[in-house]
């Protein structure tokens, strides 16, 4: 699990502006370390913005969090989770991206009856 600490929102935002060009389908893929920053530090300010244990939201192979107010998941497979790729995550953290389309279109993976994170997102605007 990443960490829950808060984020540096300068940190976040280099963080984002390294990868936006990419993000935008307008520059080279990023450097693996450059990605990885990006989603760990989006990852992390999602679950500062919404406290919780009982989504678990999955961006393999870099992070993943528990956020959402909820009964709270201890052991095994939460009841509540959520998976998507690097680009995806980020698409949807910036708000190049909505919720729904992402869901419709099976590129983010949704469980759970709390596995629904529009109201949160995005947590950074490109």
């Amino acid at each position: 699990m990443a960490s829950s600490r808060s984020v540096d929102p300068a940190e976040l935002r280099a963080a984002i502006w390294a990868v936006s060009s990419w993000l935008r389908g307008e520059g080279p893929d990023p450097a693996r370390p450059e990605l990885a920053a990006a989603v760990r530090l989006s990852l992390r300010t999602l679950a500062a913005d919404a406290p919780g244990r009982s989504v678990e939201v999955r961006v393999p192979p870099f992070a993943a969090v528990q956020c959402v107010e909820g009964p709270r998941h201890t052991r095994g497979t939460p009841p509540n989770v959520i998976e998507t790729d690097a680009r995806t995550w980020l698409e949807l953290a910036t708000g190049l991206l909505e919720w729904t389309t992402a869901v419709e279109a099976a590129r983010v993976s949704a469980s759970g009856s709390r596995a629904d994170l529009s109201h949160w997102l995005p947590v950074i605007r490109l």
